[in-house]
């Protein structure tokens, strides 16, 4: 299962990441810059809505617990917690970008490998 990126959303994590000093590069850095390079990349006009992209609104359960997480993708200098805007560089972050609603994976975060369902996704709406 590969994820999908908008050639956009594939540029900017690439610069994101050519541009993070050495010693900052985290596993989750490491594990990001593969999966851009194993994603398909797609024009801008040519994603489906339901695909995790940044700015997309999404909402997913993991399955071991049942917790719902709802949270904003966001480009790292705008991730907050308290206003659930959740940075591309965390964990879930990494895990979800390029999946879309209705899919089921497992990824290990912190705490050990989680399964997620992607229940919803929206679209960032623009003011």
């Amino acid at each position: 299962m590969k994820p999908i990126l908008t050639k956009s959303d594939y540029e900017t994590i690439k610069e994101l990441i050519v541009n993070t000093p050495s010693h900052l590069i985290t596993k989750e850095i490491s594990m990001l810059a593969k999966e851009i390079e194993l994603a398909k990349k797609v024009p801008d006009s040519k994603i489906e809505p339901q695909v995790i992209r940044i700015n997309s609104h999404f909402e997913v359960q993991d399955v071991g617990s049942g917790k719902l997480l709802d949270f904003q993708l966001t480009l790292p200098m705008h991730g907050n917690l308290a206003e659930k805007k959740l940075s591309i560089l965390s964990p879930l972050g990494v895990a979800l970008i390029g999946f879309q609603e209705g899919m089921e994976i497992e990824w290990v975060m912190p705490g050990g490998l989680k399964k997620l369902k992607i229940l919803r996704v929206r679209a960032h709406e623009h003011a």
